[in-house]
């Protein structure tokens, strides 16, 4: 329904440097992408480029926009449109009630988010997901998937979970903070240590010997053989990141059980990364008696590798004759989870999720329904 509504919605794309104002309709994009800088540091005129921004973008509209939706940094109560202390916006301290003020200054109901959120939720809606399912069905698999954990890797290592297309954001709008996880290489520290860029750029300059202020796509480089540096190190940077990543993911996916999308910066590196990943998911554990048990109860694909995808995508289909007839049914006994990379793109991916957000949740709309479970 997203893909096809006429409606328009005004979208935000809000980092600690720029803000990106834009508008969305039949979900996709309507207008040129206005630029213009956060004043992170200001609260007032932080505030009044958010407001100047979205009015810049109403003026080039071709109808009356519905609603306003976005990310935003947290910790934030989502719902109420409330934000707290920011790190990369400083001057947001002590509760700023965007939301509000922005219902108040155009007579829309806004609607804010988690990116990881709403990155999960776009890939749900017309990326990673409805993309395995077809190949599941040109497969003639009787396998469909509903549940999509979606994580971004880049500065910070966040995450979200879609369910049949509704968001899950807890009760305290703080659901799937899977960056705070305890870091399996470093216990005593969280996951976001080891799962970031600034994770890739330590193991990197410690193995290294090196002090080089170096980017990862640089490392990336290196591992690939294609730039001048110590191999070793940049491979075993990626290897790290992607142990790190796999157990918190094996945590996670072991309660929650569905399909596994990554997004953010790092996903560039994927072919030096998901191997790590899936490793770890399908790694084991012991008994105290010393024996091995498997980490997780559905195996892990890696469904970038052809190989992989094509094993996830047979299963372990066959059939089976139903008691006290003749009749046959088609049954796949394999539990399995697909982890692969975003289909859309990280930014198109919160755009959408914005979009599709906002459309599920105008106060009235005969039909609806909540858009998010608690």
């Amino acid at each position: 329904m997203q893909l096809t509504d006429q409606r328009i919605v005004m979208t935000l794309d809000a980092g600690g440097t720029n803000f990106v104002f834009s508008a969305m309709q039949e979900g996709k994009e309507i207008v040129e992408p206005i630029r213009m800088p956060s004043s992170a540091h200001d609260l007032a005129r932080c505030l009044e480029t958010i407001v100047d921004g979205f009015t810049r973008v109403r003026e080039c509209l071709p109808a009356a926009p519905v609603a306003i939706s976005f990310a935003f940094p947290g910790p934030a109560d989502y719902p109420a449109g409330i934000i707290g202390d920011l790190a990369n916006l400083p001057a947001f301290r002590g509760g700023v009630a965007l939301g509000p003020m922005l219902e108040d200054a155009f007579g829309l109901p806004v609607f804010i988010n988690n990116d990881g959120d709403l990155f999960t939720l776009g890939e749900a809606i017309g990326g990673y997901l409805p993309w395995i399912n077809r190949r599941l069905e040109e497969a003639g698999s009787p396998k469909r998937y509903k549940n999509l954990f979606g994580i971004t890797l880049g500065t910070g290592f966040g995450g979200g979970l879609a369910r049949d297309g509704q968001l899950y954001l807890g009760d305290n709008s703080a659901a799937c903070e899977i960056w705070i996880m305890r870091n399996k290489l470093f216990p005593q520290s969280f996951a976001e240590e080891g799962a970031s860029i600034r994770a890739v750029q330590r193991v990197y300059n410690d193995a290294a010997d090196c002090r080089e202020a170096l980017s990862p796509r640089d490392i990336y480089e290196i591992a690939e053989g294609n730039k001048p540096g110590n191999r070793e190190a940049a491979i075993r940077a990626f290897r790290h990141l992607g142990e790190t990543v796999g157990d918190a993911l094996a945590n996670t996916m072991t309660l929650l059980d569905g399909l596994v999308v990554i997004g953010g910066g790092l996903a560039g590196a994927a072919r030096l990364l998901l191997p790590a990943v899936v490793a770890e998911m399908n790694g084991s554990l012991q008994t105290l008696a010393g024996d091995a048990v498997r980490r997780m109860v559905a195996r892990v694909y890696n469904t970038e590798d052809e190989n992989d995808l094509r094993k996830f995508l047979e299963g372990g289909r066959k059939e089976v004759t139903v008691p006290g007839s003749g009749r046959k049914v088609l049954y796949d006994p394999e539990q399995r989870i697909g982890i692969g990379l975003s289909r859309l793109g990280t930014s198109e991916a919160v755009a959408l999720g914005a979009y599709a957000y906002a459309l599920e949740n105008i106060p009235g709309r005969e039909g609806g329904r909540t858009g998010v479970f608690r």
